[in-house]
């Protein structure tokens, strides 16, 4: 059974800093992306950062690109999502999500088969 848990959510204030990480388990990660989504409350789910397994290329949403830091570690099954600067829009249910990927480019964000539970980040003004 394939597991994303994640964790490190929680209530910081606007300027603030969080770190959110993912642990996967279940199967071996070779070759797959792994991938940062959040939705806000009336707001459909949108993406937030990928990186690649093989290289570790990073991918980012216009709107957190400089603020936030995708990375991972292959040997531990981790993939991490650091954010600095954090605004209040920033307030969603961050989830984390895999999909095999061994192409270059941004893994397609409609393939991510595998998806955690979610944990939540709310940013106070």
């Amino acid at each position: 059974q394939v597991q994303l848990v994640e964790s490190g959510g929680g209530l910081v204030q606007a300027g603030g800093s969080l770190r959110l990480s993912c642990a996967a388990s279940g199967r071996t990660f070779s070759n797959y992306a792994m991938g940062w989504f959040r939705q806000a409350p009336g707001k459909e789910r949108e993406f937030v950062a990928a990186v690649t397994w093989r290289n570790k290329s990073t991918y980012y949403a216009d709107s957190v690109k400089g603020r936030f830091t995708i990375s991972r570690d292959n040997a531990k099954n981790t993939a991490d999502l650091q954010m600095n600067s954090l605004k209040p829009e920033d307030t969603a249910i961050y989830y984390c999500a895999a999909q095999f990927w061994v192409d270059a480019g941004n893994p397609p964000r409609s393939r991510y088969n595998y998806w955690g539970q979610g944990t939540q980040v709310t940013v106070s003004s």
